[in-house]
């Protein structure tokens, strides 16, 4: 059974992304210690990337960069929410020949988040068009644990 209060939020630099973090403080910050894994999930490199003379470890590198400082942002979040550091993990992941949900889907239930959490809107309007929603893919495969999608 998936543990309600091992929660993984799914951020990025949206303003969406960091409202559900405070969300998320706001609502566990009274309840018992939660364990708190924030998720940065990021697309393989674009097509033409080799072709322009791109180096994988370069895209990676830059890609974590980025997520740290939203980890940074995120944490200052949650801790202003009282939520203890200690209780806050950081993931970084490439998408690596499936989607960002996908991505999001495996590393639930491999960590067996009882709760996933993710802003209303995490990509494009262009590529939720081409690739979907990655909110709507969340809530149409959950069947053992909660998604909030928060806006």
């Amino acid at each position: 059974m998936k543990s309600w209060d091992k929660i993984l939020i799914g951020v990025d630099k949206t303003k969406t992304a960091m409202h559900a973090v405070k969300y998320v403080g706001t609502i566990i910050r009274s309840l018992k210690p939660p364990k708190v894994t924030l998720l940065y999930v990021y697309p393989e490199p674009p097509p033409n990337f080799y072709q322009t003379g791109g180096l994988l470890p370069d895209y990676e590198d830059e890609k974590k960069a980025l997520a740290e400082g939203v980890f940074s942002e995120s944490r200052a979040i949650l801790t202003e929410c009282s939520i203890d550091p200690e209780n806050i993990d950081t993931v970084t992941r490439m998408a690596s020949g499936e989607t960002i949900s996908q991505t999001i889907l495996d590393i639930q239930k491999k960590g067996e988040y009882g709760t996933v959490v993710v802003g209303k809107r995490g990509v494009s309007r262009a590529e939720e068009f081409l690739f979907g929603s990655i909110s709507n893919a969340l809530v149409h495969s959950s069947g053992d644990f909660t998604v909030w999608v928060v806006g």
